[in-house]
């Protein structure tokens, strides 16, 4: 079987930024962006003790979302390591956690039969050969490059078998700079199934587009690869207690079934606080996106990418069923301009026959109820024989 099979029938994943930086609560990029120095930054990890850090809490809640798969970061930028490590003494189990926290994630995931990530970052700003770059300072840049490869592969080599590693920080030094080749084989080496994606500054398995969904306003272009937009909850990847800008259910279940629509993945993002636990307005999010889901998740999983547009919503396809999600509800509208030959038309969530009529390139919904069945997204289901014909709008019509 292909190994980026059930990736794609996945669609949906939870991303996890926690580290030291969580301790302040100001952002996961706090150091770099209040130029804390790199003493004083150390000073979080002796405070940092989550007491309630319970890694199979996080897996039932992904579970409960509807979520197939998860991503830690187990290095993020700052430099700080929640794994144990014997290239460098920055970490969970030789600071004040004392425990490896990757090891207990990893354990949780496989517990409940969840899908493993790592994400990791290249860079270290803990490093001034990192600013300096590989012409400025050589030596500097290669004990960066040399610790960072001694980091994957500990990583790769001391949980098990790992699904999908998440790199992230290569900018704005090039595949070569980090030795990526290099890198990567000796990652599929030792884990021969795994899922690569793009920011080693490689193609590698899939593309990452960052806080949108590709092929929406404002970026319409859809990538032709295999692709995951990964998302934040708020404005924040790691915790942030002042930021109280939530994205409501409604609008993460209209971006999951965007990303469906175009063949993507929708990677959502939490932020644990110090002590280990998910702020409340998150669980409360995945919850409600979650009870959508076990209603609907026949029009998201396993489906793939349809070029059949719905101006009041997305359509995704799979098998012989093309699922119309209506975001924009009206007791009459139309899916146009196509051809398809359909043999049954209900709602997916009671099964309920509706009224459709086809006229030409037009197929006309009418009769329905003035008030949307489901105010976060009606999921309407077209059964139908043959292939399906997405016609070109710009042309003329009667």
């Amino acid at each position: 079987m292909d190994r980026m099979s059930w990736w794609r029938e996945a669609k949906f994943g939870m991303f996890i930024h926690w580290g030291v930086y969580s301790v302040p609560g100001r952002g996961e990029w706090v150091m770099f962006q209040e130029r804390i120095p790199k003493g004083e930054y150390r000073k979080f990890a002796d405070k940092f003790n989550p007491e309630r850090y319970n890694p199979e809490e996080w897996v039932k809640l992904a579970k409960r979302a509807g979520m197939k798969y998860m991503v830690l970061t187990t290095r993020h930028h700052d430099g700080f390591s929640l794994f144990d490590s014997k290239v460098r003494d920055f970490t969970a189990p030789k600071s004040s956690a004392r425990r490896d926290l990757v090891k207990e994630y990893v354990d949780a995931c496989r517990k409940y039969d969840m899908r493993v990530g790592f994400y990791f970052s290249l860079l270290d700003w803990r490093y001034d050969a990192y600013f300096l770059g590989p012409k400025k300072d050589p030596e500097g840049w290669n004990k960066l490059v040399n610790y960072m490869h001694a980091q994957v592969e500990e990583l790769m080599t001391n949980y098990g078998k790992i699904d999908i590693l998440w790199y992230d920080g290569g900018w704005p030094y090039t595949a070569e700079d980090w030795k990526s080749q290099e890198l990567n084989a000796m990652v599929r080496r030792l884990q021969p199934d795994i899922i690569i994606n793009n920011r080693s500054q490689l193609p590698e398995d899939f593309d990452t587009p960052e806080q949108y969904v590709p092929g929406h306003f404002p970026n319409p272009n859809m990538p032709e690869r295999d692709w995951e937009s990964c998302m934040t909850l708020n404005d924040h990847w790691g915790y942030c207690k002042g930021d109280n800008n939530w994205k409501p259910p409604q609008e993460v279940i209209w971006n999951l079934a965007r990303c469906a629509s175009g063949g993507g993945n929708y990677l959502l993002n939490v932020g644990p606080k110090p002590d280990g636990t998910i702020p409340e307005e998150s669980i409360k999010i995945l919850e409600q996106v979650g009870g959508w889901i076990d209603k609907n998740g026949e029009s998201i999983y396993g489906t793939v990418r349809t070029k059949v547009g719905f101006p009041h919503g997305v359509t995704t396809l799979k098998d012989n069923k093309l699922y119309i999600h209506v975001f924009y509800w009206n007791s009459e509208f139309a899916l146009a301009p196509c051809k398809i030959n359909i043999k049954k038309a209900y709602f997916l969530e009671t099964g309920e026959e509706i009224n459709y009529t086809v006229k030409g390139e037009r197929i006309i919904f009418s009769g329905l109820p003035e008030k949307a069945p489901d105010p976060l997204d009606t999921v309407i289901v077209l059964e139908f024989e043959g292939d399906i014909t997405a016609l070109d709008p710009f042309r003329p019509f009667e």
